[in-house]
Order: structure tokens, then C-alpha cells, then sequence
């Protein structure tokens, strides 16, 4: 049977897809700020976890979704009928789950909760399963079992609900499985189970454990249940499984009641409810609390709090209100209402990976929670629209990571802030990281217009690890702390634009043999981890010169708009701003990495906690001399053409020192991210983008599967990268991955090629919403693989740079020093029927309403703001005097139009578009 799409069911983003469970790899995420972590599948298998080493039920990754028993599972012993899983767990309903004849499932789900609906034709059963992780101060899951009568005769039944209880860490999970059982001490209370081990065995040693892992459960209208089964083996029993537990198929007596302690064995929480007869049309419902708490738990006070069919009725009114008021800040209306809906699941994501990090979730069993430092700045993107009221704090606590020597700690604390020098003893560098934070900070300070951010001081990173992580500190004591101290043992403090300075000019001197930045561990692509000796990143070398164009640009606005005069660096860093003093050939590989040494050596050993005043003009000069040296040097020497006449930018150097793209005996070989820094920093020329988008629609565009990452390299590259090991069409190898194709469409629009960049968001779009192929709930994934499938889905940083791409480039909606920008790049089909499109947004600490109207549906480059028709709130605006913008098609409106404005309502801004 050919398998159907998920649907939209109203204008809230709730949709529904049929026959669910037949597909292996579908997951939906519950979460909620207290730290509860959970994934949902058509049969409710997934874990429930508070954190690596406090899971609840079993860890997953994506296989064992269909290989485990180990669901959320809600059985009925039917009378005359035998065992009945409403989860479709049952071997029974495995063995005929694709015959259609016995059972019919639907899954609807809305922000961020779960339904299952299974209808049994023969028993005359629906069941309805709903799961939510309530928006509480508790780590607590709820799941609501809604039973109904749908024959014409009285049915009687038994239920049990049964969710096995892992309750321990994930490092237990093959490592000392059965030993760490014998840590449980399974208790019984008036309504459940919980279990509370003596010990935690894990990572941080043999620690006497306070974490309990609780199941209690309730019939709808709190009546208490008649027994239970806390123990695996008698659950089961012998040559039973999950899939057909004796206790259920037999229906047995429960073998333990109130007030029991059990100790040494696998627990479940399998609670056993009283027989009942439910006459035609009759329903009956069962409330299930899975619950991670701290010390010992008042099952009383659970009860009252959740254990009621109308407790939980209240809670799912209130998650669904809690995430629909997060997700109201940004939303979008065009002329396709499915694509506007799509979005509002795009939208949920980021605040998923804040919450999630890179862990917890079935495909990312890698991770064993919280993020890395790219992460850190690419996540604070969307944030920043829709959570801004702690960016600022989150910016300022995000660059203490930085290092003196221009690198960074990569391994983040729970809390802002807190950096971790390395794991394992295995220091990496990735030659990207100090890249994001400037685009960050950028895109903070012109929609908040806090320039004082930039002289906020703030703290160093610092380890064992020294020039960029090649030499190590044999005498460093972990109890010296994290903090650089100068000579005189005091904390350094440096300002926020020294931190961004810094990160941005070191990179300069760090070249290799052909001029480029060296590859180090790796760049974005995590993947090209093999060529830190003789490898170069072409790619981020162009990021690396738009960078230090935005901060002489920076640095000479603030000037003009502030009138500083000065800025203060640390005193060693005026080596690195060669021409200030004594300037050195930039065509000189030698003489770079010669004067990054000489910056090294004036680090060692200690700093001397001293800073010059520098003319802020002067610096911009010789920040603007690298730029531009780079970008000419990238021009020169990297842009390259093959035999079929097509050019592009060469991406890579290999640990071999020899260029990666263009021709080989094996094909042709182009990488999509060594377009998009040219293209989004002006390294490449407008003439030049018209020719990689040739390129790239020759080498990397696939209709079935979107634009590659690569294209196939034919072969294994152990002097660039484990990811040419990976299977080409998969992962980084050649898949396509949403992060840098949305970087390449946001790119297309920066530089005005708003069709191309249009029909790559597009393509993201149709490829992820086609559910016959991808298999994935709306949303998009981190990358489509040769099959066409969505593979690691919600925790994705394409999520954070489509949204941005939206808002700022084909929406237009942009901050400038704190000023309203619009500028939109919207196409003729993205306007409704009556030329209307619209954003939804937060400015100023306002919810703005921006509506463009475009009454002859125009498309783009054929329409222009008319600034005489502005109204906010139905009164005319003026914006900015147009030699202040040079550009027609745009126009700035003053930030404190909006600033007088109620913060407690919606604003309305028209905007009308007229013929050029």
C-alpha cells in the first residue's frame, strides 16, 4: 500500500498522517524547560531522559526503534478475545501490521504533542493515546489513554499499562547492563512504581545516587490501580517479551501491591488497573506519569498534580498555549498556506536544539548533550528574533570561550558560560570557529542597536593547550581555573570587539603553502578532519575576508555614529597589526607564519595585562589592507575552470598541499561550500556568481535529492577527510546537507539573485515535505540522503539560517544600528491573491505585523517601496531620507517609532510596493 502524506489539519501547524507506523524512522520530540527530554514514535517507542546519565527508559538510537520491545505500552485483555496493545506493540499486530484488514492508525500531533488513534475493526475498539511533556517545573511525561466503545455490544476488559523502567545512565547500556540492576531498589506506592538505585555507574565513578525514576498511573477519574508488576522477569515471564508479556496474554493476578521493596532486578512499571465493561459508544480513560525527580517523590502531590483525566486535560491546554505563545513571535503568510505551516515547525527548532543541544533524540545518539561553540553562535540567530530577551547576556558569556591565541575552548557547559578545556584529552581546532561570532554579534547589535556591547569587557579562555592547540603545557594544574591571568596573576579582561578582532586577525597569519588559512581539524564541514598538517580551507579564507571587511566597516560606522576615537587592545596584539608599525609582504608565506610565531611567543609565559589606545581609524586601515589582500589573492588565485568551460572557486587543499577541485581522472569534483563564502562575502563578482550557478546546476544539482555538498570524488580521501569514507549521497558526502544549501540560497539573495535563491529554499521545502519519500514530520532535516530520505531530524543549524534567510533577505526585515530596514525580495508567486504577503515579527521589543502589499503582484525587481504609503497602526510613516539608504528599493524607518509603542499588543506596518 502506497504510503500517504502528512496533512495540515487547521491553521495551528497540527497535521496528521495515517498508517504511521509504517515507516521505521519517525520520531517526534517532547520537551520542556525543567530538563525533560523525551521522543515519541507511531508505536510509542523512544526514550525519556533528563540527561546522559538519568535515563528513564531505555537510550535509543534510530535502529532500535523497530528492533526493541521496549515501548510506552497500554495493554486490554480482552474478554473472549485475548491481548491488545493500543500502541500496536503486540506480536499479533506486528505479524498483520501490513495486511490493513485488523486495525486502522493515525497519528496527529501539534506543538508539542502526540496522538496516537488505533481503531480495531473486529473488537470494536478505538484507542486513543495522547503523550505530553507538560510545560512544569517537573521532569515529568504524561500519557493519556482514552478507551472507546465503538460496536453495537458491551466489550469487558483489563488494562495494564507497562513502561519498562531503565533508570540509569547511558554509559550502562552494554556496559555493565546486568551489574548496574543490581544497583535498583524498586518501591511500590499507592498508584505506581519507582525505582531508586543505590549507585550511579558512569563516567564520574561509583556515586551514591539520589535520582528517582517513577511510573504512576490512574484511571480518568483518579481511582487508584488494583496491583502491579515491578519486576521484568515476572512481567514477561519466561519466553515472553515486551512484544507478548505473559502478565497480560494470561492475565494474571499482579504479583506485588502497595509498600513492597525489590531489589537487584530490571524494573518496570507495569501497573495493573481493575476490570471494567464499557457498554456501546461507552469511553473510559487512564492517566500514565513517567517522572525523573531529585531524592524521593510525595506520590500523593503527583497525584493531584496530574493524575486525573481533567489534570491532564488542563496540561495539554497549557503546552499547547505555552508553545503556540513562543512560536507566535515569528510567522510568515505567502501565497502557499502548507509552505507558511511547514515554517512554524522550522520555527520550533531551534528552540529544540537549545533545549535538546546535539543529543537525545534517536538519530543523535552521538551526543551526550549540550553543544559545541558553532553552535553556540549559529543557534543565537534565531534567538535572537524569538527569544531575545537574554541574547545580550548569552553574547557577552559566549566569547569568555575565546582563547588568547585567537582559538577557542569547543566544549560547552550546561550553564552560560562554562567551557570545558577538552574531553579525553583530545584537543581539536576548528579553523571556522572564530568566524560565527562576529556574524552573530553583528546581527544582534543593528537589531538592537547596542553598540556598547562591543566595549563590554569580558574574561579569556584558558587551558594547557597553547598556539591553537599544538603544544601543550606539561606543568598546567586543572585547579589554576579557566581564566588567562597576566603576569602579575590578575583575571584579563579584554573588550567584546577584541575578542571578535582577535579571532578574526590570527587566521590571517595562519596559512599554508598555497596563502589560505590552514584546515587544522577540521572547518564547518566536521567531516574534513585529515588534512591539519598541509590542508587549507579556501572557503573560509573568502568568510574570513568579508569578516574583517564587516569589522573595518564596524569599526569606522562606530567611529562616525559614537565618535570614539580610540580603541583599547591588548598590548601583544599589536604584533598582529603589522602596519601600524612594521609591515610585512603579505605574499610572504614565511614572513606570516614568522609573525604569528613572534604573537605566540609574546603570550608565553603569561601576558603582560597591559592595552594600548589605537586609533580606531588606523586599525580599520590595516584590517582593511588584509581584507583586501585576501580577497584579491582569492580572485587571483583560486577561481579555476575545467575542460566542459564551466568555473568556480576551488574550495580545499588536501594534506598533500594539491588543490581538490576542478578536473580528475575519476570526474569532476566541486564542493557547494567553497561557493557560498565567495558568493555571501563579495569575493566573488557578480559576473562570477552567474557562472557558479551554472556550476553548481551542473555538478551539484540532483532533482531527486536537491543540491549536493559535492559532487562524487570517486574514491576515499585519507589526506582530507573521514567523510569521503562515508558512502557518497550520505551525510557529508555528497548528501544534500541543509545547513550550507540554505548558506547557498541566503548567499543568492544578498547578492540580488532572488529567483535562484528562491528555487533552493524550494527545493528544501518540496524534498522534505514530500512524505512518500522523505519519511520525516514537517520540519526540515539536517540532510536529505541518496534515497531521498530526511535523516537527522529537528536538531539541525539549517534551521536557525532558514528562518534568518526568510525574515531578512526574501521577507527583507533587518535591523541597521537599531533602525527598521525592509528590503524585500519577494517573487510575484509569494504573494496570496490579493498581493498580500506577510511576516510577523519582534522589533524593538514590539510584535510588528509588516504586511507588503502588492496589489499588481509585481514580482521582485519590478516593484519598490512607495515611502510616501507607510502606515503603522493606520497612521503615515516617514522613513529615513533616501541618500541615507541608496536604494530604492528599500527604505529605513527610525527605531523610535516603534520604542513609543505598546509593548503589550500587535503593531500593524503597511507597506505599499508600486511599479518602479
Amino acid at each position: 500500500m502506497t504510503q500517504e502524506s502528512w496533512r495540515f489539519k487547521d491553521r495551528h501547524g497540527v497535521f496528521q498522517l495515517k498508517h504511521g507506523d509504517e515507516s521505521n524512522y519517525l520520531y517526534f520530540p517532547l520537551v520542556n524547560e525543567a530538563g525533560m527530554m523525551s521522543a515519541v514514535t507511531p508505536t510509542l517507542h523512544g526514550s525519556i531522559t533528563s540527561g546522559h546519565n538519568t535515563f528513564l527508559m531505555e537510550p535509543i538510537s534510530v535502529e532500535s526503534l523497530h528492533n526493541s520491545n521496549a515501548a510506552r505500552n497500554f495493554w486490554l485483555f480482552v474478554e473472549g478475545e485475548g491481548a491488545w496493545s493500543v500502541s500496536g506493540n503486540s506480536a499479533q499486530q506486528q505479524g498483520l501490521k501490513f495486511s490493513g484488514q485488523e486495525e486502522e492508525s493515525e497519528i496527529e500531533a501539534g506543538f508539542l504533542w502526540h496522538k496516537l488513534t488505533r481503531k480495531h475493526k473486529k473488537l470494536g475498539l478505538k484507542a486513543e493515546t495522547t503523550n505530553i511533556v507538560p510545560p512544569s517545573e517537573d521532569q515529568v511525561e504524561l500519557m493519556k489513554v482514552k478507551i472507546t466503545n465503538t460496536s453495537t455490544e458491551a466489550i469487558t476488559f483489563t488494562p495494564t499499562s507497562a513502561i519498562p523502567l531503565y533508570a540509569r545512565s547511558a554509559d550502562d547500556l552494554r556496559d555493565h547492563r546486568h551489574v548496574t540492576s543490581l544497583l535498583h531498589r524498586i518501591y511500590t506506592l499507592s498508584y505506581g512504581i519507582t525505582v531508586k538505585p543505590t549507585l550511579s555507574f558512569d563516567e564520574r565513578g561509583h556515586r551514591v545516587n539520589h535520582k528517582t525514576y517513577t511510573v504512576l498511573g490512574a484511571e480518568g477519574q483518579g481511582k487508584s490501580p488494583i496491583g502491579f508488576f515491578p519486576i521484568v522477569d515476572d512481567f514477561i515471564g519466561e519466553g515472553g517479551s515486551f512484544s507478548w508479556p505473559k502478565a497480560v496474554v494470561a492475565n494474571m493476578e499482579p504479583t506485588a501491591h502497595t509498600g513492597e521493596v525489590i531489589e537487584g532486578y530490571e524494573a518496570v512499571g507495569g501497573i495493573r488497573f481493575a476490570t471494567v465493561e464499557l457498554a456501546p459508544g461507552q469511553s473510559i480513560s487512564y492517566i500514565t506519569m513517567m517522572m525523573i525527580a531529585d531524592g524521593d517523590i510525595e506520590g500523593h502531590e503527583l497525584r493531584n498534580k496530574y493524575l486525573s483525566e481533567q489534570q491532564f486535560d488542563t496540561w495539554l491546554t497549557l503546552t499547547e498555549q505555552y508553545w503556540n505563545d513562543k512560536l507566535d513571535v515569528l510567522s510568515f503568510q505567502s501565497g502557499d498556506s502548507d509552505y507558511n505551516l511547514w515554517l512554524k515547525w522550522v520555527t520550533i527548532q531551534p528552540i529544540l536544539r537549545r533545549l535538546y543541544g546535539n543529543s537525545f533524540l534517536p538519530y543523535h545518539d552521538y551526543g551526550r548533550g549540550g553543544r559545541g561553540w558553532r553552535d553556540l553562535w549559529q543557534d543565537c540567530l534565531a534567538l535572537m528574533v524569538m527569544e531575545p530577551a537574554e541574547v545580550r547576556n548569552l553574547l557577552i558569556n559566549n566569547f569568555a570561550g575565546v582563547r588568547i591565541d585567537g582559538s577557542n575552548a569547543t566544549i560547552i557547559g550546561s550553564q552560560p558560560g562554562q567551557f570545558i578545556a577538552d574531553r579525553n584529552n583530545i584537543p581539536r581546532v576548528w579553523m571556522d570557529h572564530g568566524a560565527w561570532p562576529l556574524l552573530t554579534t553583528l546581527l544582534y547589535i543593528h537589531q538592537s542597536g547596542d553598540v556598547d556591547i562591543l566595549l563590554q569587557p569580558q574574561t579569556y579562555f584558558s587551558d594547557a593547550f597553547h598556539r591553537r592547540c599544538q603544544v601543550k603545557d606539561k606543568e598546567w594544574n586543572v585547579n589554576q581555573g579557566n581564566h588567562l591571568v597576566d603576569q602579575h596573576g590578575h583575571i584579563y579582561k579584554g573588550t567584546i570587539i577584541e575578542h571578535m578582532i582577535l579571532q578574526n586577525i590570527t587566521p590571517f597569519f595562519h596559512v599554508g603553502k598555497h596563502g589560505n588559512i590552514k584546515l587544522e581539524g577540521a572547518d564547518w564541514n566536521d567531516g574534513l578532519d585529515l588534512g591539519a598538517d598541509h590542508g587549507e580551507s579556501v572557503a573560509f579564507t573568502a568568510f574570513y575576508a568579508s569578516n574583517l571587511k564587516e569589522i573595518v566597516k564596524l569599526l569606522l560606522d562606530v567611529h562616525d555614529r559614537s565618535n570614539i576615537q580610540k580603541i583599547a587592545l591588548a598590548e601583544e596584539m599589536t604584533i598582529l597589526l603589522d602596519t601600524l608599525s612594521h609591515p610585512i609582504d603579505y605574499n610572504s608565506i614565511d614572513a606570516k607564519q614568522a609573525l604569528l610565531e613572534r604573537y605566540y611567543d609574546s603570550l608565553m609565559p603569561s601576558i603582560s595585562g597591559k592595552q594600548l589606545e589605537l586609533d580606531i581609524v588606523q586599525v580599520a586601515n590595516d584590517l582593511h589592507q588584509k581584507s583586501m589582500w585576501l580577497t584579491e589573492h582569492l580572485r587571483t588565485n583560486e577561481w579555476i575552470g575545467n575542460q566542459e568551460g564551466y568555473s568556480w572557486y576551488n574550495g580545499y587543499y588536501n594534506n598533500d598541499a594539491k588543490r581538490v577541485e576542478g578536473d580528475h581522472p575519476n570526474g569532476v569534483r566541486m564542493t557547494l561550500t567553497g561557493q557560498v563564502f565567495p558568493i555571501m562575502g563579495g569575493v566573488a563578482t557578480d559576473e562570477q556568481v552567474k557562472e557558479i550557478i551554472t556550476a553548481v546546476n551542473r555538478y551539484l544539482k540532483d532533482e531527486e535529492i536537491g543540491y549536493r555538498l559535492n559532487s562524487n570524488f570517486g574514491e576515499i580521501q585519507q589526506n582530507l577527510g573521514r567523510a569521503f569514507g562515508f558512502a557518497f549521497g550520505h551525510k557529508e558526502n555528497g548528501a544534500m546537507f541543509s545547513h550550507m544549501t540554505v548558506m547557498y540560497a541566503n548567499a543568492l539573495y544578498k547578492r540580488g539573485f532572488v529567483q535562484e535563491g528562491y528555487d533552493v529554499l524550494n527545493s528544501i521545502y518540496k524534498l522534505s515535505a514530500n512524505f512518500p519519500v522523505s519519511r520525516m514530520y514537517p520540519g526540515v532535516p539536517e540532510y536529505i540522503n541518496a534515497k531521498g530520505r530526511g535523516m537527522y531530524t529537528y536538531l539541525t543549524g539549517s534551521a536557525s539560517w532558514l528562518l534568518l534567510t526568510e525574515l531578512t533577505e526574501a521577507y527583507g526585515v533587518k535591523g541597521l544600528y537599531g533602525d527598521l530596514q525592509l528590503e524585500p525580495k519577494l517573487l510575484a508567486q509569494q504573494f496570496d491573491q490579493e498581493g498580500l504577503a506577510v511576516v510577523e515579527t519582534l522589533f524593538a521589543d514590539r510584535k510588528l505585523r509588516i504586511e507588503y502589499e502588492n496589489v499588481d503582484r509585481l514580482d521582485y525587481g519590478k516593484y519598490q517601496i512607495n515611502k510616501y504609503e507607510i502606515m503603522l497602526n493606520g497612521n503615515k510613516v516617514s522613513s529615513l531620507p533616501q541618500e541615507q539608504v541608496n536604494s530604492e528599493f528599500k527604505c529605513v524607518l527610525p527605531r523610535a517609532l516603534f520604542t513609543e509603542l505598546d509593548t503589550g499588543q500587535s503593531h500593524t506596518l503597511k507597506v505599499k510596493l508600486g511599479r518602479v
